[in-house]
């Protein structure tokens, strides 16, 4: 709409990407711990991260440089350079210069299987584009993601019922009228909650519990590691990975909000992302039928400058 320069969001499971893609605009999810989460309340701790949306490249870089860093306050934060292994510069602003000559992209099939066609080509077009640029291009598999949407909301729903159970209207939040006494109260004050927050809670709880905690809990976790061993191991070989970042254009206005399933499903490519706790920037690659179509590069952890080269290349088409 233009009416902000720049904005925040929080990426749990692609907050910042879908967003971005669906509306034809950049955003970054930056590498977990990179960008304190202080005053952010917490849905899911292990997933989140905050991240800039911009209407190019270069702004949200520019964003991002202002707001990485350790924080006193988040002991999740860390300084790339005082990370071992990892040899990755913090000038955002000077990565966006769209040099890609050399550049190694990956392109994993499974984050295109089942994608809109339209989508595909649209994608399809920009990494081409980015050879033309110089970019070499290379197929690779990540198996695990096929299991990445599920893993990531058992976890997600799980710490969710945990972090929102802060909100009983005694101690914290919102508090409901009521006369009965302080489980009541409790359960009442939870009228301030919506349908879909609701059942993330609901699931999450059930998950956790201990009849069920090995059987859902315990394996997300595992399917996790899995992801994130995928994804090390094709970093072994390229640079960055690129794919659709949302596997279907924008939805209209108010569709699927009766098939939460379906909008689960949505968040396909960009799940995976937040499992492994990887750098990822969503940027325009075109449109298709006049929708704005986003494509998702990501790196390996803290080499944002990576990433945002590549998305100024995209950016900026021969």
């Amino acid at each position: 709409a233009g009416e902000a320069d720049v904005a925040l969001g929080s990426d749990t499971g692609g907050s910042v990407r879908c967003p971005a893609a669906f509306c034809g605009v950049v955003g970054i999810k930056p590498t977990y711990g990179l960008v304190s989460r202080y005053g952010l309340i917490a849905y899911a701790n292990s997933l989140e991260q905050i991240g800039p949306i911009a209407g190019t490249v270069e702004e949200a870089a520019a964003a991002l440089e202002v707001i990485a860093g350790p924080d006193p306050n988040d002991g999740t934060t860390r300084d790339p350079a005082a990370v071992d292994g990892v040899d990755a510069g913090t000038d955002y602003v000077a990565a966006a210069d769209g040099d890609v000559d050399g550049l190694t992209v990956g392109v994993p099939t499974e984050l295109f299987d089942g994608a809109d066609e339209r989508v595909v080509e649209t994608v399809e077009a920009a990494i081409a584009d980015l050879e033309a640029q110089g970019a070499e291009t290379t197929e690779i598999s990540l198996p695990s993601v096929e299991h990445a949407v599920q893993a990531y909301y058992v976890i997600a729903m799980a710490e969710a019922s945990s972090n929102l159970a802060r909100f009983d209207g005694v101690r914290y939040g919102h508090r409901a009228e009521s006369d009965g006494n302080w489980n009541e109260a409790f359960a009442d004050t939870r009228e301030a909650f919506g349908s879909e927050v609701k059942r993330r809670i609901l699931l999450g709880t059930y998950a956790l519990s201990a009849g069920y905690h090995d059987e859902y809990y315990a394996k997300a976790q595992d399917a996790r590691a899995w992801v994130r061993e995928d994804f090390e191991d094709a970093f072994a070989d390229v640079d960055v990975i690129a794919s659709p970042t949302m596997p279907v254009l924008p939805f209209e206005l108010g569709e699927s909000l009766d098939d939460p399933l379906r909008m689960y499903l949505a968040d396909a490519n960009t799940t995976p992302v937040n499992l492994a706790n990887l750098p990822a920037i969503s940027v325009p690659a075109g449109e298709a039928d006049g929708l704005p179509v986003g494509l998702q590069l990501v790196g390996p952890k803290f080499d944002e400058e990576t990433v945002i080269r590549a998305a100024s290349a995209v950016e900026n088409p021969r």
